[in-house]
């Protein structure tokens, strides 16, 4: 059974302390550099646990007193995509939306497309479906991603 998930108040769990190690081997590979405004993008979306938007941490960074570029913010969540650390979640007609994904489990997510209310949850259920999936033709799972376009009761009464 689908259970919500309550993202406030949250710490991150010890298995993300060597993400930094994992970025660092990432961008060593491609020839790129760990630096002070990447770190500070990292661990700005550890902090958050949950989606997010590039824009919403750029101004959470500025507003903590970083030193960190539009054009550093983009282009680190590339890379951090790239590194396998975060996903797109979540896009809509004004921004894509991200998540930590590195070190969690699988978190899905229902929107209501009235209200934009997000929900995310967990289903054994799904994650049963994917591996099975997965067996059957051959792949190893790593992650999955899955989104319910819904209204929420809130918004059936509006």
């Amino acid at each position: 059974m689908a259970q919500p998930i309550s993202t406030h108040d949250q710490k991150p769990p010890q298995s993300m302390v060597p993400l930094c190690s994992v970025f660092r081997r990432f961008l060593k590979s491609k020839g790129l550099k760990y630096t002070i405004e990447r770190a500070d993008v990292l661990d700005s979306i550890i902090a958050r646990d949950g989606v997010f938007e590039a824009e919403e941490l750029l101004l959470e960074l500025r507003r903590r007193g970083h030193r960190v570029s539009k054009a550093t913010t983009y282009r680190t969540i590339k890379l951090l995509q790239d590194a396998g650390i975060i996903v797109q979640a979540l896009f809509d007609s004004k921004q894509a939306h991200y998540q930590l994904i590195y070190g969690k489990e699988p978190r899905d997510h229902m929107v209501c497309m009235k209200t934009g209310k997000l929900v995310e949850f967990q289903s054994a259920e799904l994650t049963k479906l994917r591996n099975r999936i997965c067996t059957e033709l051959g792949w190893s799972p790593v992650g999955h991603r899955f989104q319910i376009y819904a209204v929420s009761p809130e918004a059936k009464k509006l």
